[in-house]
C-alpha cells in the first residue's frame, strides 16, 4: 500500500461518513453530527498529508502540519487553508464533548441544529478541498 493509496482510501471513508450526516441531522441528533463532521475533517487532512507523504501524527487536528509543509501543499490558496485550519480546531474542541458529554454537559442536549448544520457545511468544505487535491482514482 502506498501513501497515495492510503490517501485515496481516508477521502473514500470520508465521503461515505459525508453521506451519513443528514441521515443524523434528519433525526435530529446533532451531537453527532458534530462527532463525525469532525472525524471527516481529520481524515481529509491525515489523508491529504499522506498523499503528500507525510506521516500524520496520532493526534486529532493535524491543521499545523499543512502550515509546517506549506511548500507540499501550494495547490490550496492561504485563505482556504486558514479556514480549513479553523474548521479542525474548532471541531476538535468539540470532539469528546459531542461524544461523551460531562457531567454538566449533556451532548443531545446542548447541541442544536444551527451548529449541526455549520459543521456539515464546514466538513463539505474541507472534504471539498480533499477531493481536488487527492487524486481521483477510488
Amino acid at each position: 500500500m502506498t501513501f497515495q493509496s492510503l490517501a485515496e482510501s481516508y477521502l473514500k471513508k470520508s465521503l461515505a461518513r459525508f453521506d451519513t450526516l443528514d441521515v443524523l441531522l434528519k433525526k435530529d441528533d446533532y451531537s453527532d453530527v458534530i462527532r463525525e463532521a469532525q472525524e471527516i475533517v481529520e481524515l481529509c487532512l491525515k489523508g491529504m498529508l499522506r498523499y503528500k507523504g507525510i506521516e500524520p501524527p496520532k493526534y486529532h487536528d493535524v491543521s499545523g502540519f499543512l502550515f509546517e509543509y506549506r511548500d507540499k501543499f501550494s495547490e490550496i490558496n492561504d485563505e482556504d487553508l486558514r479556514k480549513i485550519a479553523s474548521i479542525s480546531k474548532k471541531l476538535r474542541k468539540e470532539r469528546e464533548l459531542s461524544f461523551y458529554g460531562d457531567i454538566d454537559f449533556i451532548p443531545t442536549e446542548s447541541y442544536t441544529k444551527s451548529d449541526a448544520s455549520e459543521a456539515i457545511e464546514d466538513a463539505r468544505f474541507v472534504l471539498d478541498v480533499a477531493e481536488k487535491f487527492i487524486s481521483k482514482t477510488i
